[in-house]
């Protein structure tokens, strides 16, 4: 008697250290052995066959993929936290399943908005382009003077994990914070924190954290008429590609209505807009927000974790729940 084929598996990008071995110990694994995202032709012949694939947010799972993939395509294993680079209705109506790895990068990246916020609010952007430039300076009582954080009014726009752990990381510097979401969390969840409708939470918020998820109700929720009610000279970190307009954030650094602003996430990446990059006021970061060592392994260990159980025969670790078009 033959022994079965072991379902064929695509990994569409270099994983983190350690995680590969899992899977390739178990199933046919082809991976695309690069930091960078495969060409959409590439993606789509490669794909043709799978019974998983592990992607990333730079591959769009639509039904050209998935009907390139063929009816053996079981789960669509996604190396993130977000989504939106999945046609959910599609994959339901080809009964694929989907997966994600939430909670993993929660404390990343928090860490990772806080570095950005002092990095912005003590302008250590421009200070150090100005010691690498070779420009004479001295200290002197009016240089390069920043923003305290502590004590001031901090805004997070979008409470879920990541929200709530830049809200707890706030008690350090004895911040009143606020936040918005859809819905007001139960007070174990909000950490302290008051709820607010939007227009008023950006009212309030001497700095703002965006984190809130990227979608159809959440796109340039962040528009230049929005971004005109925060207090003058106001502070905004985002940590989510789209929500906040990224023109409309450069307009409002470059009329000097925000001190700073800081941007880890974009909508076109990799192009950063160069009204953006004019700005000495703008701290750009590579979407780095989970790039930890202990990070990108349990993110990667997470995508295998579901794409292990769901060709086992069960349901994923962590599944994104279905849409129907």
């Amino acid at each position: 008697m033959s022994e079965q084929p072991l379902p064929p598996v695509l990994v569409t990008r270099r994983l983190a250290p350690g995680v590969i071995e899992r899977l390739t110990a178990r199933h046919a694994v082809t991976q695309h052995d690069s930091d960078l995202p495969m060409a959409r032709g590439e993606l789509l012949a490669a794909v043709r066959g799978r019974s998983a694939v592990i992607t990333t947010l730079d591959d769009v799972v639509d039904g050209a993929f998935l009907d390139a993939a063929g009816p053996g395509l079981r789960i669509v294993a996604n190396h993130a936290v977000g989504h939106h680079n999945v046609d959910l209705a599609a994959c339901a109506e080809r009964g694929v399943l989907v997966s994600n790895t939430p909670g993993v990068l929660t404390a990343a990246t928090a860490d990772m908005a806080w570095a950005l916020l002092l990095a912005a609010t003590r302008r250590l952007g421009e200070g150090e382009r100005l010691l690498r430039s070779g420009q004479p300076w001295a200290w002197a009582p009016n240089f390069l003077l920043g923003l305290e954080l502590t004590g001031t009014p901090l805004g997070v726009l979008g409470m879920g994990r990541i929200g709530q752990a830049v809200a707890r990381r706030a008690r350090g510097f004895d911040m009143p914070v606020s936040y918005h979401n859809r819905r007001e969390l139960p007070p174990e969840q909000a950490e302290g924190a008051e709820w607010l409708p939007l227009e008023e939470l950006l009212a309030r918020s001497t700095v703002l954290v965006v984190t809130c998820p990227l979608g159809p109700g959440t796109r340039h929720l962040l528009d230049a008429r929005r971004l005109a009610l925060l207090p003058p000279g106001a502070v905004v970190v985002s940590m989510t590609a789209g929500v906040v307009d990224e023109q409309a954030l450069a307009a409002a650094l470059e009329s000097g209505a925000l001190f700073a602003a800081a941007v880890d996430n974009f909508e076109r990446e990799p192009a950063v807009p160069s009204a953006l990059l004019a700005q000495e006021r703008a701290v750009l970061a590579p979407h780095l927000g989970s790039a930890t060592v202990r990070t990108r392994q349990a993110m990667g260990g997470l995508a295998v974790e579901n794409v292990l159980a769901v060709l086992a025969g069960g349901a994923p670790v962590t599944p994104v729940a279905p849409v129907t078009a």
